[in-house]
C-alpha cells in the first residue's frame, strides 16, 4: 500500500458529522461478519486515533451502542443514523473510519480484506488487524 499519507474528509449523510483524517490515498479495508457490521453492511479501515480528528460541532449528533464485552463503540448520527466511525474491539488505540463515507477524490484504491468477527478471537489472532492503529517512528516525529 502506498505509504504517502494525505487528509481524507468525511461524515455522514446528513453532514451533521464531519471529520478529517490522516491515512495512505491507498488502504486495506477491513469486511467484517459480526453481527453489528454485517448487519450494517460495515467495511472500514483503521488508523491511530490520533490521525483522526472529529468536528467540534459534530459532538452534540452522537450517539453510541454496544453490545457483547462493550468493547466496541459503535457510534452514529442520531439524526441520519450512519455510522461513518467506530471505535473498534480491536484496535482500542484507534478509530474504525467507515470507507464509504469518505468524500470523494482522496481515496484512490481501496483493498479489502475479511474479518471473520463471527469467530473474534482467532480472526484477531491470524489477521494482524491489531497493527493498524500503530504509530511508526516517522509518524510520532511528525
Amino acid at each position: 500500500m502506498d505509504s504517502k499519507v494525505v487528509v481524507h474528509s468525511g461524515g455522514c449523510h446528513c453532514k451533521r458529522i464531519r471529520w478529517k483524517v490522516e491515512a495512505p490515498p491507498s488502504v486495506v479495508v477491513w469486511q467484517c461478519n459480526c453481527s453489528d457490521c454485517s448487519m450494517r453492511g460495515n467495511t472500514h479501515f483503521i488508523v491511530p486515533s490520533q490521525k483522526f480528528e472529529l468536528n467540534e460541532d459534530s459532538k452534540q449528533f452522537l450517539t453510541t451502542y454496544t453490545f457483547g464485552t462493550h468493547t466496541a463503540k459503535h457510534i452514529f448520527c442520531k439524526v441520519c443514523g450512519i455510522t461513518s466511525f467506530y471505535l473498534p474491539r480491536s484496535n482500542p488505540d484507534g478509530v474504525a473510519v467507515t470507507y464509504r463515507c469518505v468524500d470523494p477524490g482522496t481515496l484512490k484504491h481501496v483493498e479489502i480484506r475479511h474479518f471473520d468477527g463471527q469467530n473474534w478471537e482467532s480472526s484477531f489472532n491470524q489477521t494482524g488487524i491489531s497493527s493498524c492503529s500503530k504509530t511508526t517512528p516517522k509518524d510520532q516525529n511528525d
